[in-house]
């Protein structure tokens, strides 16, 4: 496959540490992982991502045709999209730091459900969070390079989607394998909960900053 149409490897590696960073910051789908995992167990937890993962790839189809359509057809569509993904995560930062804010581990109890309801809540709580569509439609674009054919654009976007969605199932299987653990030590330490908390907002608002800063390459 000719060079333009796979991300450079710079490119790769830039947007894929701003995956891990955007997944490690706690949102809907997190919360959701692990309040199952606490409540059901591991094995619930994982069915439960099952459902988040196929989320993922129906945001990364979508994203990756819209782009398409969306680079070449609506001018400052990008610039806009930018703007709104980065008034997004500023809200997610106070929400997370704002007095009375919620650390994802402090979780509420949920009924026990089978494993098929557990995968639909999973999808269901994917395709509603809209932390993944700011990811996809605001950020994705700063890392494809202006003057690509559209089979080019439509190529490196599934390419990095794919990178975004193996980084994301990665990390949460892991929390959900562990959440269990790290809830029971931080219930003991509330200052733990507190350092989180402030963790958490200090890398959100890290990166509203960069994605609204940052000019388009």
């Amino acid at each position: 496959m000719p060079t333009q149409f796979l991300p450079s490897a710079a490119n790769l590696i830039a947007f894929s540490a701003v995956a891990l960073g955007m997944v490690l910051t706690p949102g809907p789908n997190m919360i959701y992982l692990i309040s199952r995992s606490i409540c059901q167990g591991r094995l619930a937890g994982l069915i439960s991502l099952g459902g988040v993962a196929l989320g993922f790839v129906v945001y990364m189809l979508c994203a990756a045709f819209g782009i398409t359509a969306l680079l070449f057809a609506v001018p400052y569509a990008y610039d806009a999209l930018r703007f709104a993904g980065a008034a997004y995560l500023l809200y997610l930062a106070w929400q997370a730091v704002k007095p009375g804010g919620r650390s994802p581990f402090q979780v509420k109890t949920l009924p026990k459900d089978s494993p098929t309801r557990l995968f639909t809540m999973g999808l269901v709580t994917n395709l509603l969070n809209p932390k993944i569509a700011m990811l996809y439609l605001a950020l994705l674009p700063q890392f494809i390079p202006p003057g690509l054919p559209a089979g080019a654009v439509l190529t490196q976007s599934m390419a990095l989607g794919a990178t975004q969605i193996a980084i994301s199932v990665s990390v949460n299987a892991m929390i959900a394998i562990t959440a269990g653990g790290i809830a029971g030590y931080l219930a003991t330490r509330p200052s733990w909960l507190l350092v989180q908390r402030w963790l958490m907002g200090f890398v959100l608002t890290g990166l509203a900053l960069k994605m609204a800063t940052e000019a388009r390459r």
